[in-house]
């Protein structure tokens, strides 16, 4: 996976830094395709730089106001052809697709519904400015659309200052998720604004205490296979219901490069399109992950050539 300091997954490069919720900052780890040593080196610049203090100074590289994503590019990544997810399936010509890693023997994961249904919950750490957040979250926000309905959605890009500069992505900031089947909680921990001051990017939600136990439990070398103790606490970190982790973008984002946010969101009504099928790949795969916390509903999703597919693929029988 590829991560950011507070970032990882397979099959992409280190990210420059993308910052720990905590005390720490982390950095993007890539899916895959690049080694670790790189990492470790951006790990400790970057865990130098949390000494700074914030006193004033300018901001560039970013905005710091928020943008409603607009109607059609909404429903463009969350009404994703059925056809298109089952003639993809698990493949991808653009770049390596990483699965979710399978956690065992830990407590579940769930949330209270406004009803006051006991449900599994998704919990999403990144930042904005992180390149590998930014890959990350067009399929998870892809492969949730299939069992329930977004709303408050953003736009952003990653941070200009870090690697694969300008990804266009969304925020979940102002983000709510509905679903009979499942919760979502996220965590925005840093804009892409970067601050002179702090040599960083600008603070933007603080996780909570269990929140913070949880990112610093689970995305370690404990749990996350191949992974040296000096990446922890890389982003994007997912927890789908304690079940299975994503630490670091499944796929690389350069994939996304050169792209503008509506022509990816275009492109994914198109089997044919590489970078769609990075995306769906990927968005496969969680499905496949939140079909086990959904006892398989809706069996629509769930039984669906492209699921079982990656099913498959990821030994759930």
């Amino acid at each position: 996976m590829a991560k950011s300091s507070t970032s990882k997954k397979a099959g992409a490069n280190p990210s420059r830094g993308a910052a720990r919720p905590s005390s720490a900052r982390a950095t993007g780890r890539p899916a895959g395709l690049f080694t670790w040593i790189a990492l470790a080196v951006v790990v400790v610049v970057v865990v130098a730089l949390v000494v700074i203090k914030v006193s004033g100074g300018s901001s560039s590289g970013g905005s710091d106001v928020f943008q409603p994503t607009d109607a059609t590019t909404l429903r463009q990544i969350t009404t994703v052809p059925t056809s298109v997810f089952n003639a993809v399936g698990i493949t991808s010509s653009v770049a390596p697709v990483a699965a979710p890693i399978p956690l065992k023997g830990q407590p579940p994961l769930t949330a209270t519904t406004s009803t006051g249904t006991r449900v599994p919950e998704v919990f999403y750490l990144g930042a904005e400015y992180c390149p590998y957040c930014a890959a990350e979250r067009w399929p998870t926000i892809v492969a949730l659309s299939r069992f329930g309905t977004w709303h408050g959605l953003g736009d952003t890009t990653s941070g200009a200052k870090d690697i694969y500069p300008g990804t266009p992505t969304f925020t979940f900031l102002k983000a709510r998720y509905t679903s009979p089947y499942l919760a979502f909680r996220s965590i925005e921990a840093y804009t892409n604004v970067y601050s002179s001051a702090l040599n960083f990017y600008t603070p933007l939600q603080k996780p909570t205490a269990a929140e913070n136990a949880l990112f610093k439990k689970y995305d370690t070398s404990t749990y996350i296979p191949g992974m040296p103790s000096s990446a922890d606490g890389s982003i994007p970190f997912i927890s789908l219901g304690n079940r299975y982790l994503v630490s670091g973008a499944s796929y690389s984002p350069a994939s996304l490069t050169g792209l503008t946010r509506s022509q990816i969101a275009s492109g994914l009504s198109n089997a044919q399109s590489p970078v769609t099928d990075a995306i769906v790949a990927t968005a496969n795969y969680l499905s496949a992950a939140i079909c086990q916390l959904t006892k398989d509903h809706p069996g629509t999703v769930c039984q669906s050539p492209g699921v079982m597919a990656a099913k498959k693929a990821m030994g759930i029988k």
